[in-house]
């Protein structure tokens, strides 16, 4: 996290062009979740600590907290934007000044456009949701991390057999909840460095994680305050095991992708250090193609995934207007013989409790 101190030094440059900024996120939310029905704010930064934004309707300001859009990612910055829009929504254009603030008009305008009614920055578990799902999430984590701990074995076999065990109960458990057809709630994080460019080799993970991981991926951009300037990071979106299982797998196979090409630069296939890419993206896919293996081998035990309706709904709620692309990608002997590699690989590790990057509750505006 950026110390505190930074919030209050950023310079006049720097804070001209956050302000810009938001102005720039607020045109774009407009359009995309309020059909340009609201009359651009005044926006303004407060030094206060007890909240993270408001409406004032005396001024036609919208206030977000300094330390909030210096300290906190910018996918918090977004949520508690969208909420304090969400509360001039009612206000101007609703005309709604009867109920409470956090009122039932001001709860449907949310969940009728995808925006966090808590501000929390991500979609949180629905009011009062019970403690036995929480429970039962953490009974499947807890399974799943004990399984990828065997794994880990130097016996081939075992190690094989134990990843198998723990894809086919990642895969049970959410055909059976999706059929389940129950109120669940989803969680979103953020995947990559936004200072630097991704590489192709991001591309396919998440690409991977999107097929094999019940999670939606998307490229989203971000602001970075302290440089003045824009990034690119993945955001992945799915229920708490699947998150945390997709992010365990983003970063091992980046990890294991390095080590092959390491441990492989002998292989007469590979030319130069500019194969490198080509390598790990054959390592990638190698490891899409066993992963898919395995897949057809569990649809022979009437395992059969189709898709979450309640995921799809959600993920399209957050991001109502969605592009896609297209790209080639160029097959070398690197390629080839990274794909090799990658079809040995065996997923492994115990996925950690509590990420470091989950989001606190925020304070609602």
């Amino acid at each position: 996290m950026v110390p505190a101190m930074e919030s209050e030094v950023l310079s006049a440059a720097l804070e001209a062009a956050l302000l810009r900024e938001l102005r720039a996120c607020f045109d774009w939310e407009n359009h995309a979740r309020f059909r340009n029905q609201l009359t651009p704010p005044v926006f303004a930064l407060s030094r206060a600590t007890g909240r993270l934004g408001q409406w004032l309707r005396a001024t036609r300001t919208i206030e977000l907290s300094r330390a909030l859009v210096v300290e906190r990612p910018w996918i918090e910055v977004l949520a508690v934007l969208q909420h304090e829009m969400a509360h001039q929504f009612v206000d101007e254009v609703l005309g709604i000044r009867d109920e409470s603030a956090h009122g039932e008009t001001f709860q449907r305008v949310c969940a009728e456009r995808g925006i966090d009614a808590r501000a929390a920055g991500a979609p949180l578990p629905p009011a009062g949701a019970a403690s036995g799902e929480a429970a039962e999430v953490d009974r499947v984590l807890d399974r799943i991390r004990k399984l990828l701990a065997l794994a880990g074995s130097s016996n081939q076999h075992e190690a094989e057999l134990a990843m198998r065990k723990a894809h086919e109960l990642m895969l049970r458990h959410n055909v059976e909840a999706a059929a389940a057809r129950s109120e669940r709630s989803f969680e979103v994080r953020q995947l990559g460095d936004p200072l630097r460019r991704a590489t192709r080799v991001e591309a396919d993970i998440v690409a991977l994680l999107s097929q094999f991981f019940f999670v939606k991926v998307i490229r989203v951009p971000v602001y970075l305050p302290l440089h003045g300037r824009r990034g690119l990071v993945y955001e992945i979106m799915g229920t708490r095991p699947n998150v945390e299982m997709a992010s365990h797998v983003y970063a091992f196979l980046l990890a294991t992708a390095d080590r092959l090409w390491s441990e492989n630069r002998g292989d007469r296939r590979v030319r130069s250090g500019r194969d490198r890419l080509q390598y790990q993206s054959g390592v990638v896919r190698g490891f899409h193609e066993k992963l898919a293996g395995e897949r057809t081998e569990l649809r022979g035990t009437g395992l059969v995934w189709v898709r979450d309706a309640a995921l799809d709904t959600a993920y399209h709620a957050r991001h109502p207007r969605i592009t896609t692309a297209r790209r080639r990608v160029r097959v070398s002997a690197a390629h080839a013989a990274g794909r090799e590699a990658g079809r040995t690989v065996v997923l492994h590790k115990p996925v950690e409790r509590g990420a470091a990057s989950a989001s606190p509750r925020l304070l609602r505006g």
